[in-house]
């Protein structure tokens, strides 16, 4: 038995893979420990998870603050907010929870998000070995190195926090990927397990009951579905793309499951606050996203080619990365219309080659070994 502490920032996104790798390690009898901000964790992890306090509410709902008017940002403003005002504060603020969790937990490994730079900080001050939880591939393949100053800049930021570089781990990183999909090679410390979905709880209701009804009286038996969602951190940012994709949807002999405050919907659409992600995906044929990494390679691992509309952060990359393999149609998520929100679905939905490509993808993905892979690898940390 080993002793693994996962170190997570207050984002959905950034916790999900943790719950399955932690589930994973748990179901082998491991101890395992989460450390970030309780209210997010308890709903995405196992029951009896154990958590660390790292963030209160008053700090999450202050970084929920900061990523609103982040969004209305645009250029290198986004990227100066990103760095400036989200991730190094939430470093700083994060180190004393950290500290505190690893000396009452003792942990063999600490496993940080690439984005919960208070891990390796202080798993580097204790001696502690630590490795880092990709999750999102994006950043591996460094999207800066075309602008040298601005990516300087980035690392003049990381050396005044921590001395040094720490958004990687020379151990192990864990990438919730593929290489295929990712198309670039890495050295041997960079594990590509593929998405991380065994474990995971979803504690979110759906009318499953719609599925069945849609099918009868939507289109017929057998109607395709499809599902459009921003994510969890859009927001407002996103009024403007949906009410076109509802444009776009009325009609359509397709029945749609759109993640998005309730609002006057064609018959064939059905919005809701939020889904259960993962277990409706068996249930679809297509899905239409904005990017995010969980979302898009959740799809992929189901075979299902996408819609991809990004619109900052990583997504520009996990939108070409969805292109170069074949397994999707991009749209400008600023000036995309009904019309080219509509087209580009009946592509992947209609033209068999993108979900041919999705399958491939799919393929590696299955190879690559999902939560038990990813388990394996932290396992041989701890033998050394």
């Amino acid at each position: 038995m080993s002793r693994f502490l996962f170190v997570v920032p207050p984002l959905t996104g950034h916790v999900n893979p943790t719950a399955s790798v932690g589930g994973e390690l748990l179901a082998r009898g491991h101890e395992v420990a989460w450390v970030g901000h309780p209210g997010t964790l308890k709903p995405l992890l196992p029951d009896n998870a154990r958590i660390f306090p790292a963030i209160d509410d008053l700090l999450e709902a202050d970084i929920r603050a900061k990523r609103e008017r982040w969004l209305a940002l645009r250029g290198m403003a986004v990227l100066k907010f990103f760095w400036e005002e989200f991730l190094i504060p939430l470093g700083h603020s994060m180190v004393p929870g950290v500290d505190a969790a690893v000396r009452a937990f003792q942990p063999d490994v600490i496993v940080a998000d690439q984005q919960a730079l208070a891990g390796p900080l202080v798993a580097r001050n204790a001696g502690v070995p630590w490795v880092t939880s990709a999750s999102t591939s994006a950043e591996l393949v460094n999207p800066l190195r075309t602008m040298p100053k601005v990516d300087a800049w980035v690392r003049d930021l990381l050396h005044d926090f921590a001395d040094g570089d720490i958004r990687f781990s020379e151990l192990l990183v864990l990438v919730y990927s593929s290489a295929a999909l990712v198309g670039q090679e890495f050295g041997d410390e960079v594990a590509f397990v593929g998405p991380a979905l065994a474990h995971r709880v979803e504690r979110v209701d759906f009318p499953w009951e719609w599925l069945v009804r849609g099918e009868e009286t939507l289109g017929g038996q057998g109607a395709r579905c499809v599902l459009v969602s921003l994510g969890t951190l859009n927001g407002p940012a996103g009024e403007r793309f949906l009410g076109q994709a509802l444009e776009a949807l009325a009609g359509l002999d397709v029945r749609v499951v759109m993640v998005a405050e309730p609002r006057p919907a064609p018959p064939n659409v059905l919005m809701l606050p939020s889904v259960p992600q993962l277990a409706l995906m068996p249930h679809l044929d297509a899905v239409v996203t904005h990017g995010g990494h969980n979302t898009v390679c959740e799809a992929l691992a189901h075979g299902l080619p996408l819609v991809v509309a990004p619109i900052r952060d990583d997504q520009p990359t996990v939108a070409a990365q969805v292109v170069q393999a074949g397994a999707g149609v991009r749209l400008t998520y600023s000036r995309a219309r009904a019309a080219d929100i509509r087209s580009a679905l009946e592509s992947v939905l209609d033209e068999p080659e993108y979900a041919a490509a999705a399958g491939l993808v799919r393929e590696s993905f299955l190879a690559a070994g999902g939560a038990a892979a990813a388990a394996d690898r932290l396992e041989k940390v701890v033998a050394g």
